[in-house]
């Protein structure tokens, strides 16, 4: 039964910020933690760019990004271990790529297909639970959320912990380009006329750049037991 069971709504926790705070780490570990589902959204939007690239989908083709994004199936399993699978196939190293979240990030100012979406993303939630990342989770995609997170860190921290990232995945990367095209991300998603990356209202705000992933959990943790009432 879920622990919002007396209200009758299966309970949404959301974890929005920029790239390089460690909401994707944290969604993965809250989720496996809880024993919940996992919705990855920024992963969908890479997921639509890998996958309608293979199919010869140019990112100025609305209706073909729109059509493959409906037709995907999509599989996320929550863990350290990262594995989305993509019609049943493997695809997590080819999503991660530094190339994949530059074209994601163009793609995702697509109104139609940020439509296309959503209904994806709310089919995501069944029992006992969803932990949703993303940017726009807790303002748009599920705005009646229990508990909504927005991580923070400085462009600096987070440029090193993607550059290490990169390092050990055997991915040759210049850290003052690395520097330029996050900068010019967070730029495009704040101001960006479908869904901008702002935290919710009432979104708990962590900044991360100074704490390491097990410190992140133990606040967020400490925010999940209060306002469940329960210690996980």
């Amino acid at each position: 039964m879920s622990i919002d069971a007396m209200s009758g709504a299966v309970p949404v926790i959301t974890i929005d910020g920029p790239s390089g705070t460690g909401k994707g780490t944290l969604a993965h570990l809250l989720a496996a933690r809880l024993g919940w589902h996992l919705l990855d959204s920024g992963a969908l939007y890479r997921i639509v760019a890998v996958g309608a690239e293979a199919q010869g989908i140019a990112s100025s083709d609305i209706a073909g990004l729109c059509r493959f994004a409906h037709d995907m199936k999509v599989v996320f399993s929550p863990g350290a271990e990262e594995s989305i699978r993509l019609d049943g196939q493997e695809v997590a190293p080819l999503v991660r790529l530094e190339e994949s979240g530059e074209k994601a990030s163009v793609i995702a100012a697509i109104p139609e297909l940020r439509e296309a979406l959503f209904e994806r993303q709310q089919a995501f939630r069944r029992p006992p639970g969803l932990v949703a990342d993303g940017r726009d989770m807790g303002t748009v995609v599920f705005p009646d959320a229990r508990l909504k997170f927005f991580l923070t860190a400085s462009s600096q921290e987070r440029v090193q912990r993607r550059y290490k990232q990169l390092k050990n995945k055997g991915v040759s990367v210049n850290l003052s380009a690395l520097l330029r095209d996050i900068e010019v991300r967070d730029q495009r998603d704040a101001s960006r006329a479908a869904s901008p990356l702002l935290p919710a209202k009432t979104a708990v705000v962590v900044d991360t750049t100074a704490l390491d992933i097990d410190q992140v959990l133990d606040r967020v943790l400490a925010k999940v037991g209060e306002e469940f009432s329960r210690t996980f």
